[in-house]
């Protein structure tokens, strides 16, 4: 489910289930967040590459698995791929080659340079399933955006397209005319080629990790909540039944 190869000192990490749009099994939190660490901890990586097999970067949680083992304390799989993504020392890049939902957006945030397929498509579906945002989008989107356009994107949850989420700032550029993935590949050659203690000292003042952490703790508390709640029962039980949910006097 997760597939890796190098590129001189770019290791290539992919999503590898394109029959499910990529989506998030448990497992593959857990594969994600090893292969992720064993690349941060190789001294022959300067650069990893994220990107999904298929027509879609990944469409978020697979909700068959996700009702089988929903996310029960903050220790559960998502919220350790999540930390572990934020703590990661080395570049990230993200080359999305379709559709980003759910965690396949907001793991974004997270990555260092994010470069998006035309036909791309960014949202943020966790209200309409009863939920909560996490992986700090609460905080950065917001940073990113401004308040009112991340209330909409996150409240909504209706899709971005890839001009509207480069417009936001969450994507570095918008390409056509050829394979995101060729061009994000050669993006990371080039940062592979820099000084590497530079580019780390650089990445590290980009980032304010402790404040991301804690913002993903508290989401992950309130996530946690919500998937016990009768909103988010009502939301897959209607994925399930293939019908509108009906929210009326839920909370």
């Amino acid at each position: 489910m997760i597939e890796c190869s190098r590129q001189h000192g770019v290791q290539v990490i992919e999503l590898n289930r394109p029959e499910k749009k990529n989506a998030f099994t448990g497992a593959m939190y857990d594969q994600l967040r090893e292969a992720l660490a064993a690349a941060d901890a190789d001294a022959s990586v300067s650069v990893i590459l994220l990107t999904g097999r298929g027509d879609a970067f990944s469409a978020g949680n697979d909700l068959q698995d996700f009702l089988k083992s929903a996310p029960d304390s903050v220790d559960a799989p998502p919220f350790h791929f999540l930390n572990a993504l934020v703590r990661i020392r080395k570049p990230v890049v993200a080359a999305v080659n379709g559709l980003a939902v759910g965690v396949g957006a907001t793991m974004l945030f997270h990555c260092d340079l994010v470069y998006a397929q035309d036909s791309a498509r960014f949202s943020f579906p966790f209200v309409a399933l009863g939920l909560i945002p996490e992986g700090a989008s609460s905080l950065l989107l917001p940073r990113l955006a401004g308040h009112q356009r991340a209330a909409e994107a996150l409240l909504f949850g209706d899709p971005l397209s890839a001009g509207e989420a480069r417009e936001i700032g969450l994507v570095n550029r918008v390409v056509s005319g050829q394979p995101v993935l060729d061009f994000a590949l050669s993006q990371a050659l080039r940062l592979s080629r820099l000084p590497a203690g530079s580019v780390l000292q650089t990445k590290a003042l980009l980032r304010n990790t402790d404040e991301v952490l804690a913002r993903i703790a508290l989401e992950a508390e309130a996530f946690v909540l919500r998937t016990k709640g009768p909103a988010a029962r009502e939301a897959f039980a209607a994925f399930l039944e293939k019908r509108k949910p009906d929210f009326s006097g839920l909370d």
